[in-house]
Order: C-alpha cells, then sequence, then structure tokens
C-alpha cells in the first residue's frame, strides 16, 4: 500500500483520497461498510471532473457525501507559483511538507502537451550537470504528491470536466528526483494516470526515465508496461561515473542488459528505449564520443536522444556548440539511429531540461557542501588588492 486507506476518527488525520488507487480506494469503502463499486464512482469524479468537494459529487447519496466529509478529504499540493514561458512553457512551484517545494513542468509541442513531473524532493544520485542534484535530498513524494502534479496542471489548462480538451497528452517521470528509488508511490501515480477511470492515458504515452537503478528496473516489468527512457550521457563507463555516479555501482552493461529485459518483457514488441544523452561542451560532445556510442548501442533497440546542457548557477559546464551537436547527430544518423535533438524550452524561467531546482531542505548537507566548495574557489581566484604606496 503507497498510501494506507484507513477509517479515521476525531484523533486521527483524514485519508487524502487523490492518490489510492482503485484498488485501494475499494478496500477504504470496504472498511468503512460501503460497497466496493463507490470507488470507480468517485476515482472519475477526482481525476476526470477535478473535483475535491464532497458535496458536489452528486451520483453518490447525501449520507455517503457527509460520510466522507467526516473521514476523508481530496487535498493536492499547494501551488505557490505559475510562471508562463515566452515559447508556451508553464511551471509551477509546488509546496510540499517540510518546508520543501518541487517543480513540474508542461511543453507544448504542436498537438501534443507533456508534463514533466516530480517524484522526489531534490535528488540523492548527484548527477554533475543536474541543478537538481546539486539541491540535495529530503524524502520520497507521495503518490499523492506525484499525481497531484497531474491534477494541477490538468486543472489549470480547464482539461478536468465534460468540456474539458486535453491538454496533457503525455507525461515523462523526468522531473525532480529519481523515479525507481520512489518506487510504489510512482508506479501507483503513473497507474493513475493509465486508468480508464483517471486520465486514460496511453503506455506509449507515460515515460519513465532513469539513472540505472538496477535492482528496481528489474522489478518494474512485473507493475507496469509504462515505456523506458534511460539517462545515459556517456558511451563508457570512465566518463559516466564522473557524470552519472550511480554508475559506479551499476555500470552501462549492467544497465543495458536490465533495460534489454524490460523491453523484451513488454505484451507488444516493437517499443524501443529511449537513450537521453546531454552533450555538454569539451566533456562529452566530440566525434569520438558519438562513434563509441554507436558501438555501445549498435545491438540494443533505442532511438536516441540528444539535449543539449543548459546552463544554471552552480555548474561550470557549457553549453554545446550548434556546430558539435550537428556533427554529433550527424554521426548517430549514419550509423543507423534514429537520433532527435530536444529543443530546449522555456529556458526563460528556467525551466529547461536540467535546470528544475525547487525549494529542498536538504537533509544530505550536499547544497551546502556546494556553496561552500563555489565560494571558496571563488575567493582563492580573486586578484590581490592594489596597494598604493605613499611617493611612488
Amino acid at each position: 500500500m503507497t498510501e494506507q486507506a484507513q477509517t479515521t476518527d476525531a484523533r486521527t488525520p483524514k485519508v487524502n483520497l487523490l492518490g489510492l488507487t482503485q484498488a485501494e480506494l475499494e478496500d477504504f469503502f470496504a472498511r468503512i461498510g460501503e460497497k466496493r463499486f463507490r470507488a470507480a464512482q468517485v476515482l472519475k469524479w477526482i481525476h476526470q471532473q477535478g473535483v475535491a468537494d464532497f458535496d458536489a459529487m452528486t451520483n453518490i447519496s447525501k449520507d455517503l457525501r457527509g460520510k466522507l466529509s467526516r473521514l476523508a478529504e481530496v487535498r493536492a499540493p499547494e501551488v505557490l507559483q505559475q510562471l508562463d514561458s515566452a515559447d508556451g512553457t508553464r511551471k509551477f512551484l509546488i509546496r510540499v511538507s517540510g518546508g520543501n517545494a518541487i517543480e513540474t513542468v508542461f511543453i507544448p509541442d504542436g498537438e501534443r502537451g507533456t508534463l514533466c513531473v516530480s517524484s522526489q524532493v531534490g535528488c540523492s544520485l548527484d548527477c554533475s550537470f543536474c541543478a537538481t542534484g546539486k539541491q540535495g535530498f529530503n524524502r520520497d513524494l507521495t503518490a499523492a504528491e506525484i499525481i497531484g502534479q497531474v491534477w494541477i496542471a490538468a486543472k489549470s489548462f480547464g482539461q478536468l470536466g465534460s468540456a474539458g480538451v486535453r491538454k496533457i497528452t503525455n507525461v515523462v517521470m523526468m522531473g525532480m528526483g529519481e523515479p525507481l528509488l520512489n518506487f510504489d508511490n510512482v508506479v501507483a501515480a503513473m497507474n493513475l494516470m493509465l486508468h480508464d477511470n483517471c486520465y486514460g492515458l496511453s503506455k506509449r504515452r507515460v515515460t519513465l526515465s532513469t539513472s540505472g537503478v538496477v535492482p528496481a528496473l528489474d522489478r518494474l516489468g512485473e507493475y507496469t508496461d509504462v515505456c523506458l527512457a534511460i539517462s545515459l550521457h556517456a558511451p563508457n563507463d570512465e566518463l559516466r561515473n564522473q557524470l552519472v555516479p550511480i554508475n559506479r555501482k551499476y555500470p552501462i552493461a549492467m544497465l543495458l542488459a536490465s533495460a534489454r529485459r524490460y523491453i523484451e518483457g513488454l505484451p507488444d514488441n516493437h517499443r524501443k528505449i529511449t537513450i537521453e544523452y546531454t552533450l555538454i561542451d569539451g566533456v562529452n560532445d566530440r566525434p569520438h564520443h558519438a562513434r563509441e556510442l554507436a558501438e555501445l548501442l549498435k545491438d540494443v533497440p533505442v532511438k536516441i536522444n540528444l539535449i543539449p546542457f543548459n546552463p544554471f548557477s552552480q555548474s561550470d559546464y557549457r553549453r554545446v556548440s550548434d556546430g558539435a551537436l550537428r556533427r554529433f547527430q550527424n554521426l548517430l544518423i549514419q550509423a543507423g539511429f534514429t537520433t532527435t535533438v530536444r529543443t530546449t524550452r522555456g529556458d526563460d524561467i528556467d525551466a529547461a531540461c536540467g535546470q528544475l531546482a525547487g525549494s529542498v531542505n536538504d537533509r544530505t548537507r550536499r547544497s551546502e557542501r556546494y556553496r561552500d566548495a563555489r565560494n571558496g574557489a571563488q575567493q582563492r581566484v580573486q586578484p590581490e588588492p592594489v596597494r598604493f604606496v605613499a611617493g611612488r
């Protein structure tokens, strides 16, 4: 159970129904002496109509509405700020408990609208090119906090309700955090995204991105069949150890083998793994890196998504040049790979890939160490003050 559904009284908090799966909601209704079929009705009210007030759920009895008001609630996280980019990107800063805030981003692209959803407050993996990793880590998000991001974004576009037009066509678990380190809550939330009584998204329109938590990836196929993206960013272990430290525990060969097992276990056998590769000037963007990447992936069913590095204040990395980006892409295309470039969107509101930071009450003190190290480096390179001596 991702969030215990239990009866309550005046001394215990109300049960938040927002993150409960249909099975959990059926169990909740059974425990309070109600029919299990009420779960489907309430799911539709919450996730399809966007209703949080039980009194507005008109196809359930007045007595049951009163009971739900006493025992339960539909509580989404609080939106602290909504920022809209000139290119149509929308970013939400969302408050969660513990003095923390997370970020969620909606990216429009023609008829497609993709919501990038966070799974943790901060991230423990500390990838060197990612702003979230520099914030440190506080905790996992609950299922209600994960699906609540979809609920908030859908409501902001007027998508929920009988006349709503679907703006969110795709969801990617690529926001703050490593999804597979919050396995149960992420799986529960993704299954709500897919459920016909909720958002009804196709399994081909929900993607989980992982940096390589192999034991959890090996379990994933038992619980869901969403699309898979691998946050790779390097063609060899030596370089990936520097960029993605979890590689020291689960190296590339182990990760790709696990990803292949997941894809091969899906009921449809035409899907490919998306390889995410952030190009950083002078680090992993040279022609020999492209050729090495092509050799590494030659027998793996993949498509490759190249992501120009998006600068942020705590990093000294530089964005790849346009020439190096196109050269890298062309080498992969010539090697036979479907290779796309992720267009930078929302950088005027710090919503581009790798820039999500939020506000993390860092339990790891990593953010403090980064600040201290950066401040110390800046102090060491300060020029000596010019001293003027009288009479000269």
